[in-house]
């Protein structure tokens, strides 16, 4: 109208009309809560490289890049499975026990401006519901990674791609829609703040199953479980401990008091853990070393991620103290049963996950999170059934998975590959010491090629691998080195 008039706004005039129109445009939208949920679905994504980098410095030197990976494309497989199908399994609307997949297929329906909307409420309160599919999305990406540390060593690239796609669609999205979606677990009164269930449960005792199919490392092969890179070890860890201020206090999804007590309870609860583990590793006759504090930590992270919006510092104390002893003992007790969990994947977070989810019922204090989770013996009961049953379910149905995969791709790299699996998986390897590559084979550069058409030769059948090829991939190997 201005213009009409003949006469040009000042600049005053035109802020103003424009902060009136993104306030018409972001309704319901609490812009500090957006700001601060923002800034925590990148801080989750950060963990996924962190947890890369935890990983890879836990295995050998020739299986890094293996390691890695697995968690590097997790990122981008999950994240496209969550875009297409994914948020709507987990929280759409409900269609008997699942989450509809067709309610916010590929984003539709899903507002940059607005919170998120089902069925004309509101599923979440103060920020847009992309955000809220972006920071859910996060977890979504992490969980199947989490995964990689039990069969480190023994999962061969293309299956495992397969395998994720279908894991996220048949054990995380149910889980996460019963839960966290509106399900009937979150109906019933289940509580999990920041993923003690939907995440560790589900992935620590998938990886558990796994180890059935997949079977043990070469038991003659020297210094195993000895990690190649303790400072990789270090600097996950800061990573991951880093991102879990996110994980833990993004959950609150607001900028608010319980985001900040949901903050300070992982940071105690990562302290108390990773010195609890050095105590441990003292009283069992060791040195306390780095690794052995960044595997405390972790545990003490995530245990605490289901009860951290729930519990005072008190509670979040002595659930550090809980991780330090019961994962430690954990850890321990699988292999001795004559489990090969390579990076105490189950121990950590399958069982940091579940204990930390029971005593809920325990700790919760109702002056936390009014409204929520109060300590009782109908909670605790409540919470333990739950529990168990995401346990059985994740076991049984990942053994499942895996069977029905193995009868039409092998899954587990042939044995000859074990002292390679770098170059023959991804035609590179991690340290190069000499000024080129064509150092590495005295007959000229590596063809990544020709160990990839025997890989899927052996996908075909791995017994073919005859004794003239394993002699030739192992002079291979003794030329580079």
């Amino acid at each position: 109208s201005l213009l009409l008039e003949g006469s040009l706004p000042s600049v005053h005039t035109w802020t103003r009309l424009a902060q009136q129109r993104r306030q018409r445009a972001m309704v319901g939208i609490d812009l500090a809560s957006t700001a601060y949920i923002l800034i925590c679905t990148a801080m989750v994504q950060l963990m996924t490289p962190g947890l890369a980098f935890f990983y890879g410095g836990l295995v050998k030197d020739t299986s890094v890049l293996t390691m890695m990976m697995q968690s590097f494309v997790s990122m981008g497989i999950s994240s496209i499975v969550w875009y297409v199908v994914g948020f709507s399994l987990c929280f759409g609307e409900s269609v008997g026990f699942f989450g509809n997949p067709g309610t916010f297929v590929a984003m539709t329906g899903v507002s940059v401006n607005e919170p998120l909307m089902r069925g004309g409420e509101e599923v979440v309160a103060g920020i847009p519901g992309l955000l809220f599919a972006a920071y859910q999305g996060m977890f979504a990406v992490i969980t199947p990674a989490l995964m990689t540390g039990c069969f480190a060593d023994r999962f061969r690239f293309k299956p495992y791609l397969i395998f994720i796609v279908c894991w996220l669609i048949v054990v995380y999205a149910p889980w996460c829609h019963w839960v966290w979606g509106g399900g009937w677990l979150a109906q019933w009164g289940v509580y999990d703040f920041a993923g003690g269930i939907v995440v560790h449960i589900t992935a620590g005792f998938s990886a558990l199953a796994s180890l059935v199919v997949v079977g043990k490392r070469p038991q003659d092969e020297e210094n195993k479980d000895v990690p190649h890179n303790v400072p990789f070890v270090a600097l996950g860890t800061a990573l991951l401990w880093f991102g879990w201020f996110g994980f833990n206090g993004g959950s609150a999804l607001g900028s608010n008091g319980l985001a900040i007590m949901a903050a300070m309870n992982s940071q105690l609860a990562g302290s108390v853990g990773m010195v609890g583990w050095m105590i441990m590793d003292i009283l069992h006759g060791k040195k306390p070393g780095l690794v052995g504090a960044c595997v405390g930590a972790v545990a003490g992270l995530a245990t605490i991620t289901p009860a951290a919006g729930f519990v005072d510092m008190n509670g979040a104390f002595l659930i550090g103290i809980m991780a330090a002893v019961l994962c430690y003992k954990c850890v321990h007790w699988i292999h001795n049963l004559g489990y090969d969990d390579a990076l105490d994947v189950w121990g950590v977070h399958g069982m940091g996950g579940f204990s930390g989810s029971i005593i809920i019922g325990l700790l919760a204090n109702p002056e936390i999170n009014p409204g929520t989770a109060t300590r009782s013996w109908e909670q605790l009961r409540v919470q333990t059934i739950c529990s168990c049953v995401t346990a059985v379910y994740s076991y049984v149905v990942s053994y499942v998975l895996l069977k029905i995969m193995e009868c039409v791709i092998v899954i587990r790299p042939p044995r000859h590959h074990d002292a390679a699996l770098d170059l023959v998986q991804h035609g590179e390897v991690a340290y190069v010491t000499h000024k080129s590559n064509e150092h590495l084979n005295p007959d000229g550069p590596y063809d990544a090629s020709s160990d990839a058409s025997s890989d899927d030769d052996s996908a075909e059948d791995p017994k073919r691998a005859t004794n003239g090829e394993t002699k030739h991939v192992s002079q291979r190997i003794v030329r580079m080195a």
